[in-house]
């Protein structure tokens, strides 16, 4: 009809429609006003629970040298970050506003060295016996370690880069084991 419009046709409810993306779990620490708040974990069983998280800093060859050598005026540097990231591992509640304080059973920090990156990687392994997991401070850890790497060898490298921070996998808990990649 002269004068009239048309509207488009509707696809009939039983059209074929491609799935949307999958629902995004709930961030935790936001109530239903989205204002940040600590989670209640009161009702959570205490269990055993472990994560473990890795990084890397990479470097000129003359530190990655200097490093493996033990020719860093400070001291030992590895050595040193181990420390650092063991006691970054137990302060971690102080760090991040609203995770909660755990009573860590075990942190190990293991340092690799890489001399084709050149680089240090270094893995953290946190375990507790509580209500909440550790990944947290097994991350917190790990870019502390790192930090002290940077921190003791600056001097001579200002061009370091810390990268490839993750949670590797982490088990303990309703939720159960979880791996990257898989």
């Amino acid at each position: 009809m002269p004068g009239t419009t048309s509207k488009p046709r509707r696809k009939s409810a039983s059209a074929a429609v491609p799935p949307g993306p999958a629902k995004a779990p709930a961030l935790t620490h936001f109530d239903a006003g989205g204002r940040a708040h600590m989670v209640d974990v009161g009702d959570k069983d205490v269990t055993h629970r472990v994560a473990r998280a890795r990084g890397s800093i990479s470097m000129s060859p003359a530190t990655f040298d200097r490093i493996r050598d033990g020719g860093v005026a400070k001291g030992d540097v590895l050595g040193i970050a181990r420390i650092a990231a063991i006691g970054a591992a137990k302060r971690t509640s102080d760090l991040i506003p609203l995770c909660h304080p755990l009573p860590l059973t075990r942190v190990a920090v293991d340092f690799e060295l890489d001399a084709a990156g050149p680089a240090v990687r270094i893995e953290v392994v946190a375990e507790t016996r509580a209500r909440t997991g550790v990944e947290m401070e097994a991350l917190t850890a790990a870019a502390v370690g790192l930090l002290t790497v940077y921190d003791m060898c600056k001097a001579a490298d200002r061009g370091m880069r810390i990268g490839a921070l993750e949670l590797v996998e982490k088990s303990g808990g309703k939720s159960g084991p979880w791996r990257a990649g898989g």
